[in-house]
């Protein structure tokens, strides 16, 4: 299905792999924001990786000398701050096998992350694992508590030699030890966008989702019924875009493209 860009009204957008590549900024990033700024058009800059809180992204993209705020970024622990609110708001007290960034955006949100009589459990992407709190995590999924995973990554991308074992492997080992699967947040579960659309009051087809990933971004946008917009400069090729079911609305090189498209398609309609 053709990608409607002229009632595109917000765009949600991965960010490694699509506006930068680890700690490089792509030469598009900046003058393509500035031309979605100048048509109108929204953006959110959303990720799975849960290690991170929101401030520290605000602080990374800053850095790379994109000026942003904290309601305009967007992490499965906020899809997990979401869920909870609505589905389990009698619980307050979390356990949770995450990172300290993590804790403090969950406490920021008015939830006790410690080592009391936790009423959840949450598990994020631990990038300072500890055995035995992987342990006591078991403990508690095991004595029934609810169980959520910020998102379902089995792994974090990395040029280095090594494998980062990012939350989906984390879960699935608990899930072994205790015989419990979590409830599973992020991309490309639809609900990671309800958030967006709410803060902005806007319907998912009123949404594009930008992003490197078929699995995750594409997958998300389709399940949302928002458009879906892959670039080539991450993760997938225009090889496996052509052979996936169903294919993204568009594909396009990178986001410079995109913002070419999206000022054609207003140019358009006001000739109309």
């Amino acid at each position: 299905m053709p990608c409607n860009l002229e009632r595109i009204r917000h765009l949600v957008l991965d960010m490694d792999g699509t506006i930068y590549s680890g700690s490089t900024l792509f030469a598009c990033t900046l003058p393509f924001l500035q031309v979605i700024n100048e048509l109108g058009i929204g953006h959110t800059f959303i990720t799975n990786n849960s290690s991170r809180g929101i401030q520290d992204y605000v602080d990374k993209l800053r850095g790379l000398g994109i000026a942003t705020s904290r309601d305009e970024v967007y992490t499965s622990t906020d899809a997990v701050i979401e869920y909870l609110r609505a589905h389990l708001p009698q619980v307050r007290t979390l356990w949770l096998l995450g990172t300290p960034s993590m804790a403090r955006q969950l406490e920021e949100a008015g939830f006790v992350v410690g080592n009391g009589d936790p009423e959840a459990v949450v598990v994020g992407y631990d990038t300072g694992l500890n055995y035995e709190n992987l342990c006591r995590t078991a403990w508690w999924i095991s004595r029934g508590l609810p169980f959520l995973a910020s998102h379902p990554d089995r792994v974090c991308p990395t040029d280095q030699p090594t494998v980062l074992v990012d939350c989906g492997a984390l879960s699935a080992c608990l899930t072994a030890a205790t015989g419990r699967s979590p409830t599973v947040l992020g991309k490309p579960d639809p609900r990671m966008l309800d958030g967006v659309c709410r803060r902005h009051g806007l319907r998912p087809d009123e949404l594009a989702v930008v992003g490197d990933r078929l699995y995750t971004d594409m997958a998300m946008a389709h399940r949302a019924g928002a458009a879906s917009v892959l670039v080539l400069t991450g993760e997938a090729t225009a090889e496996e875009a052509e052979a996936v079911e169903p294919p993204p609305d568009l594909v396009v090189p990178d986001i410079g493209f995109l913002g070419k498209l999206l000022r054609a398609s207003r140019c358009e309609k006001e000739v109309e």
